[in-house]
């Protein structure tokens, strides 16, 4: 493992030639934190978020490295494909292996040797979905460790703490998501709580020129709720917003409909981040809304499981009919994994339960993703982002590539 990363320092990962068309130029780096709006085409944004570390184009694909790495794939890979960010989960590295230790090993960036932008979330959706009885009061929440059983408080204090030991570039207030469906009354509750963390997490956090600090607009799929919590946090002038609980098992038309509500009320000169979201689909939609950012582990868990994502649309590689067909996912792919190995060898390793094929396959998925956000820059910046939609929508449509 050792030598696989020292090689990975000093020399291009396979194809990086022909994959580091969309990294940016280089610029003398900011010393703080902003979001420069460059192109609009209807609602669909095209901007800079900026800071020390780098700059992330938006409308920006975040992949996931819940625990300091992105499952199966090298960093400089990662980067390779057109990534300005990655983003790491507060709950699972103050459980594993502890903030504090990463703060004595030179902070995250240094630990997961990622030297550009890292977003961390503020680790309350797994306290939901995670923590074993966990007990929610305004202090915050106290639960159990899913690993061990080790009772820990998070405070939205301590949530900033931890993510400022970590050194991240853009941290997350401590929210209180609902799951869906849910009472209104106890969605109108957990907005409230949130707003409340939301102002000590800001006081927690204090000045960082180089670094910001996000609120998260909760409400559920209650409009009247998303408009009130995302006004509160818009008086509250943080330095950019997100819209969470929307990953949590609403149809997709719920998703648009809040989104509609709650984009047009956010400020104009800052980014807006949608967590946990989503499909192809899903961001193209949320972009037209007005979204910036995105994170979701969709396609690496997909990768994982046989699942690869492609302009032709998905191709389930457990599916018998790929064992005897010599094509590639898609030969004019600038991602190796895609234009370089048959689809019988995909259903191979995949039947084989051989690691290889889950690496691949991720490879080729976030290579997707990273093109598809490159499409929706490029075309904003043209002025035909609904055409742009429209096509990429119809290779979806049509189904799987033809024969060779």
């Amino acid at each position: 493992m050792t030598d696989q990363m020292q090689m990975s320092e000093t020399t291009p990962p396979l194809g990086a030639d022909r994959m580091n068309k969309g990294q940016p130029v280089p610029n003398p780096a900011p010393t703080e934190f902003g979001f420069k709006l460059l192109a609009t085409d209807g609602k669909a944004r095209r901007g800079e978020v900026f800071m020390p570390r780098g700059t992330i184009r938006t409308p920006a694909f975040m992949p996931v490295g819940t625990a300091a790495t992105v499952k199966f794939m090298y960093p400089g890979q990662v980067r390779d494909l057109g990534a300005d960010v990655i983003l790491g989960n507060t709950y699972h590295l103050m459980l594993r292996p502890g903030a504090e230790r990463v703060d004595a090993l030179g902070g995250l960036h240094k630990f997961a040797n990622w030297p550009y932008p890292i977003l961390t979330d503020s680790g309350g959706f797994q306290v939901m979905s995670l923590a074993q009885l966990r007990k929610m009061s305004e202090e915050g929440v106290e639960f159990k460790s899913h690993i061990d059983g080790a009772k820990f408080m998070m405070t939205p204090e301590r949530s900033i703490e931890i993510q400022c030991l970590l050194g991240s570039d853009i941290q997350m207030q401590l929210d209180e998501c609902t799951r869906l469906p849910a009472k209104e009354i106890e969605i109108e509750k957990a907005m409230q709580l949130s707003l409340r963390w939301a102002e000590r997490c800001k006081t927690q956090f204090g000045d960082r020129p180089g670094q910001a600090m996000f609120g998260i607009v909760q409400g559920g799929d209650i409009p009247r709720l998303r408009e009130e919590s995302a006004r509160a946090l818009k008086a509250m002038d943080l330095k950019g917003y997100s819209i969470g609980g929307l990953a949590v098992g609403e149809p997709q038309a719920v998703m648009l409909d809040i989104l509609d509500v709650t984009c047009p009320i956010l400020p104009e000169n800052k980014p807006r981040y949608l967590m946990g979201v989503g499909t192809p689909d899903d961001l193209m939609e949320a972009v037209s809304r007005g979204v910036d950012m995105f994170d979701c582990v969709m396609p690496t868990r997909a990768g994982r499981h046989g699942l690869a994502f492609t302009r032709f649309g998905k191709v389930n590689l457990k599916n018998a009919r790929h064992k005897d067909d010599p094509r590639p996912l898609d030969p004019e792919s600038d991602c190796p994994a895609a234009r370089d190995y048959s689809r019988a060898y995909l259903y191979h390793l995949v039947k084989s339960n051989e690691a290889l094929g889950a690496m691949l396959l991720s490879w080729n998925n976030l290579a997707y993703y990273q093109s598809l956000m490159q499409g929706m820059r490029d075309a904003i910046e043209a002025g035909r982002f609904e055409d742009h939609k429209a096509e990429v929508k119809e290779g979806w449509a049509r189904g799987d590539m033809p024969a060779l």
